[in-house]
């Protein structure tokens, strides 16, 4: 058997493969949820972006509170 036929059989037995979990493998995570789940994603989803929008605030602070330290460093070699 030469390297081409080789490279051919293992094409085709992944095609096979993929075809075979396509039909008969476990769920796809876009595939509908129960409502329960759902309601409990949605949950999850706003509380993720209330934390984002949480620590947005707190890295501005953190850095305005640097930038005035700098500040009042600098004013006190100016003196």
């Amino acid at each position: 058997m030469n390297p081409f036929e080789m490279v051919a059989i293992i094409v085709v037995a992944v095609m096979i493969a993929s075809v075979l979990r396509a039909k008969y493998g476990r769920r796809s995570r876009y595939c509908a949820t129960e409502p329960a789940e759902h309601a409990e994603n949605l949950r999850l989803r706003e509380e993720v972006k209330e934390l984002k929008e949480r620590l947005k605030v707190l890295e501005r602070i953190t850095v305005d509170k640097e930038n005035s330290l700098s500040r009042q460093i600098e004013e006190l070699r100016d003196r």
